[in-house]
């Protein structure tokens, strides 16, 4: 496996001298933020929309990824004439605070002496993650952005921010998320964290230093959480116990003439294409993440507990809030189960919030929200649609057209 480190890319980026103050009490004296736009924002600056990212996305949301040269994580869904049409919506998404595509994070060089930050960068939370993110959107001299949008640890970004900054939100769509972290989710990062610990080139976190990546290790943190976003459905429809190489007896003789012995299999001689599958996950993503980043972000997921920000009462949280919600669930989804959704739909409308909730069937899991479903296209769409008439926003030259009258 490649364990040369990461190449580096020039990504778009802004940086704030001012930097941030997080929640752990440090305070970063500078602050980039690497991020993408698609489509045009208009002159009131009220059609900005600002997609946040899962756990090992990044801001390549609608165009080849620059490391990988795979499509853009959402191209099913943002472009002109999808459900986040570009044709009618500004979209913004950054990379998060503590990743590895840009945005200052492990990898970045430390603002209190010579070298990279590690594992000395300081513990992130997700609050900090959409506050770094503000200070993208008003760079852009948005005050209030049409709709904030996100599926998994995007989805609690999404939560967050109409937690925290409601006056900027209009409508809030987060998808299959939960208010915090379960025990069981920590768990599962937890394995991936050790995995990369126990990589003989994790050397303590400072493996740029010698020219490595703790790529094994990296790669089976991948598998195991890769396994979390799928379905048992999803696995047996596109592997099943299908093996990938069978064991084939060699052809010849010995000298006497009697048939050769075929020698006694390995009990890796072959692979399921299962593990095939999960081999390519692992060793794609070594290519394109930072193990510190890694690091830190399952750390701020695994701390997210939105409730806690409110004394234990999540309906707290969103007390008095205009935001519009659309809630969306997958019923596969054992990773963030439908039962956490409805959590927080309970949590709105005990405040009277104007909520829509969905459980989309499907059997394709967690990832369900990154693949096509036509059923989660529609819902998207018919949500940012109504929103958007109710905002007032002007539809866009396509939409426009399709309502004239046909030609007598």
């Amino acid at each position: 496996m490649d364990t040369t480190p990461l190449p580096q890319v020039a990504h778009q980026h802004l940086v704030f001298e001012d930097g941030l103050a997080l929640d752990c009490g440090r305070h970063l004296a500078r602050l980039e933020v690497a991020y993408r736009t698609y489509g045009t924002l208009n002159a009131a600056r009220s059609n900005a929309i600002l997609i946040c990212h899962a756990l090992t996305g990044d801001q390549y949301v609608a165009e080849p990824q620059p490391l990988t040269g795979k499509p853009g994580w959402w191209e099913l869904v943002v472009g002109p004439g999808k459900p986040i049409d570009t044709d009618r919506y500004f979209v913004l998404c950054a990379n998060v605070l503590g990743g590895c595509m840009g945005s200052t994070g492990p990898r970045s060089p430390r603002d209190d002496g010579p070298g990279l930050w590690g594992t000395d960068f300081p513990p992130v939370t997700v609050h900090d993650m959409v506050a770094a993110q503000r200070k993208l959107v008003t760079h852009f001299g948005i005050s209030r952005l049409f709709a904030v949008i996100g599926g998994s640890m995007g989805g609690m970004q999404v939560l967050e921010w109409a937690a925290s900054y409601p006056e900027m939100v209009f409508a809030a769509v987060p998808i299959a998320t939960a208010a915090y972290h379960s025990a069981q989710n920590i768990a599962f990062d937890e394995v991936g964290r050790q995995a990369i610990f126990a990589d003989p080139d994790w050397k303590g976190g400072r493996y740029w230093e010698d020219g490595t990546i703790p790529a094994r290790g990296l790669a089976v943190a991948r598998m195991c959480a890769h396994i979390t976003y799928l379905s048992e459905d999803a696995l047996n429809r596109k592997f099943g116990r299908r093996l990938r190489t069978r064991p084939t007896a060699p052809e010849g003789a010995t000298t006497d003439g009697t048939p050769t012995a075929a020698p006694p299999p390995s009990v890796f001689s072959d692979k399921f294409e299962v593990q095939s599958y999960l081999h390519h996950q692992g060793s794609t993503f070594v290519r394109r993440f930072d193990a510190n980043s890694y690091l830190a972000i399952t750390r701020a997921m695994d701390y997210f507990d939105l409730a806690a920000e409110y004394d234990g009462n999540l309906a707290a949280a969103f007390a008095g809030t205009r935001t519009r919600f659309l809630l969306v669930s997958f019923t596969s989804d054992w990773l963030f189960p439908t039962s956490e959704s409805r959590a927080i739909a309970r949590a709105l409308n005990g405040v009277a919030a104007n909520v829509s909730f969905v459980e989309i069937a499907s059997d394709k899991g967690h990832d369900a929200f990154l693949l096509d479903e036509p059923d989660f296209f529609r819902t998207l769409s018919g949500f940012l649609s109504g929103c958007a008439e109710h905002a007032g926003l002007a539809p866009s030259s396509r939409e426009e057209s399709s309502r004239e009258e046909p030609p007598r």
